[in-house]
Parts: C-alpha cells; structure tokens; sequence
C-alpha cells in the first residue's frame, strides 16, 4: 500500500488540467473525524517538533505555493499553529524590496532558512521569481533556465547540510477560487484579505497552471519532493500536508539527547 508521501508525490509529466482539486482520497467521509484526525496530528506534529527542537540534529523546510485562496495561511494556521513559538517561523515573502533588489534573487531566502533544530514554512518562496516573473515575461526563458539551475543547486545544498526540505503545491480549481473571491468581495470582514490584484492575477490562470507545471518538472528531486495537494477542501488539504509532515518527521526517528549525569548530584536548596 502506497504511503501518503507516494500517493500525493508530484509527478514529473503533470497535467494540473487532468489533476482533480476536489479529490478527498484521505477522508473518512465524515467532515468532523476529519477534523479531529487533523486536530491529532497538528499535536504529533508539535510534539514530535519539540524533540527536534531539542535534539538539534535536523531543520525542516515546508515550502507551500499555489494560486491566490489556496489556502497557505490556513495550512500554516491548521497544520503547523499547535507548535511553541520558539521553535518555529512562519516566512511570507512578499514583492522584494529595495534593499533586497540589490542583491541576487536568493538572498533573502537564504537567511530565512531553518538552523538546526528549527521548523521553518516559507509562505510563498523562491519559486515566485520563476512563476510570476516568467508569467508576466519579466525573465526570458533563457533566464528562467538558469534560475532553475540555481534553484537546484541550492536545495541540494540544503539538503547535504542537514535540512529536510517539503514543498506542496496547493492545487485549488479555478471555480473554487471564483467562490472564495466573491465570498471574501461579500464580506467586509474579509476585505482585509483581498487585494485587487488578486482578479488581474486570475486572469493569467492558464499561464500560471502552465508554469507550476513546469516549474515540478524542473526542480522536484528526491531530496526537496513536490507533493500536490487536492486544496479546494480545506480540512482535506490540511490533513494531506500533516499526514505527510509527520511520515517525514517520523522517517528522522528524532530522540531528546541523553541526560547529563552530573545533574543527579545537583540540589535545589
């Protein structure tokens, strides 16, 4: 029987046209089971985080991309909010700034990665300067060739220096993504999440879901997979990505590091 990393593990001749965001190949048919298996696993995931922690062996790297309402904020919220603070940073990167567009594209993602014993999720990451970049023709292909090349390079280097890289793409369907918008453009309480932006963005649909093929042909490895990720339900989406975590976690058979005997001479007076 296939494990969840395999079942969900991207597949270089992806078509995201013939990839079903609607999917739910993990649910128990009942929303609030789901939910509570979700609940248990966000737990594992912390518990499981706090002894990595501790051990300072490994650092873990989640890069979550996808359109715009796939869900990454409530990814980070669902899976990975039971976590202690001090051993985790959730990273969103943004458009670059001024001081950032001076250096190459990779150096404001390099200082955000994990150091060891940390839990680190890049919310959006590198991979936005080969999506919308190459999108909206800001970068040629030639460019793009050698941006994936970079890429390459350096999550292997991640990789032989101790990070476990994941990164899932958040696969929602483009009338799910309609829904979401016109409910957030309902809702004054959610206007704070909309950005106009967002509709021209949705315009270049097609081109996108062409790129993010392209872009899990080029840099998915065996040392920093792609796995893509039915998103249109939220509660499945977020089990997918917690089942997956937490067989990787599991896979680094963490353990606290031995107790140090001069403590049993110590007295609290």
């Amino acid at each position: 029987m296939a494990s969840t990393e395999q079942t969900f593990r991207a597949d270089k001749k992806l078509k995201l046209s013939e990839a079903k965001a609607g999917e739910k190949p993990l649910s128990s048919g009942d929303k609030e089971k789901d939910k509570l298996l979700l609940e248990q696993q966000a737990l594992q995931i912390a518990e499981l985080q706090e002894v990595l922690y501790a051990e300072r062996k490994h650092k873990i790297l989640i890069v979550l991309q996808g359109m715009d309402t796939s869900g990454k904020d409530g990814t980070v919220r669902g899976v990975f909010g039971k976590i202690d603070p001090l051993g985790v940073a959730s990273i969103a990167f943004k458009a670059p700034s001024t001081e950032e567009k001076t250096h190459d594209y990779l150096w404001r993602i390099h200082k955000q990665v994990p150091a060891l014993g940390e839990f680190t999720i890049f919310n959006r990451s590198h991979y936005e300067d080969v999506l919308i970049t190459r999108v909206h023709d800001w970068i040629d292909d030639k460019e793009c060739k050698r941006r994936y090349q970079h890429i390459r390079d350096f999550e292997r280097m991640l990789a032989e220096t101790g990070t476990v890289v994941m990164k899932f793409f958040l696969h929602i369907s483009k009338e799910e993504q309609k829904r979401r918008l016109e409910e957030r453009i309902a809702d004054p309480n959610k206007h704070w999440k909309f950005d106009p932006a967002d509709l021209e963005e949705r315009k270049s649909w097609d081109s996108y879901q062409n790129q993010y093929e392209e872009v899990i042909r080029e840099t998915d490895a065996d040392h920093a997979p792609w796995y893509v990720v039915p998103a249109d339900s939220k509660t499945h989406r977020n089990l997918v990505i917690s089942s997956i975590v937490l067989e990787k976690l599991n896979k680094l058979k963490p353990a606290f590091p031995p107790g140090n005997p001069e403590f049993a001479k110590l007295k609290v007076v």
